[in-house]
């Protein structure tokens, strides 16, 4: 029988002037960005919950800590890698990846293929096992008044 297991992550960050947007492992020019203690990637970051769920191995702060000077500033895809290692080591594979991002502004449609090109590298996969989605929440919640950005992810592993 083969052992195949689900994983669903969340993850939100604020938005603020002046700061670097970095989504699914890329720099989007926009004039606000995440505050953050790593990148602020939220993509990445949900997908690290997403993938650590499905092993039952906890959650992204577990793993790295807000508090460690070790993860301030870091490329969320140094995290995504650990992760996926983690993966591997404990005997398993990510077949597919799916992410949707929440924000009003800017329109991400543009980005999306290098942000599957980065994650599916990143993550030593082909591209067609891992989607990005984009949406607006048409002005409403923090998203839509552009104070912040979310995003889910739900992965599927199996050995």
């Amino acid at each position: 029988m083969n052992d195949i297991r689900v994983g669903h992550g969340y993850d939100v960050h604020a938005l603020a002037d002046g700061l670097r947007l970095v989504l699914g492992g890329v720099e989007i020019e926009h004039t606000k960005g995440c505050v953050a203690h790593s990148d602020g990637d939220v993509a990445i970051h949900a997908i690290c919950d997403a993938l650590l769920g499905a092993l039952a191995a906890g959650d992204i702060g577990k793993l790295f800590p807000d508090t460690s000077e070790e993860f301030r500033g870091i490329d969320s895809k140094i995290l995504l890698r650990r992760v996926t290692d983690l993966v591997e080591e404990r005997g398993y594979k990510i077949s597919n990846v799916d992410c949707t991002i929440a924000m009003q502004r800017p329109k991400l449609r543009p980005h999306i293929d290098a942000m599957r090109e980065a994650l599916a590298s990143t993550m030593g996969l082909e591209c067609d096992r891992v989607s990005v989605k984009a949406t607006t929440t048409e002005h409403l919640g923090f998203e839509g008044r552009e104070e912040g950005v979310s995003a889910h992810a739900v992965v599927l592993i199996y050995r």
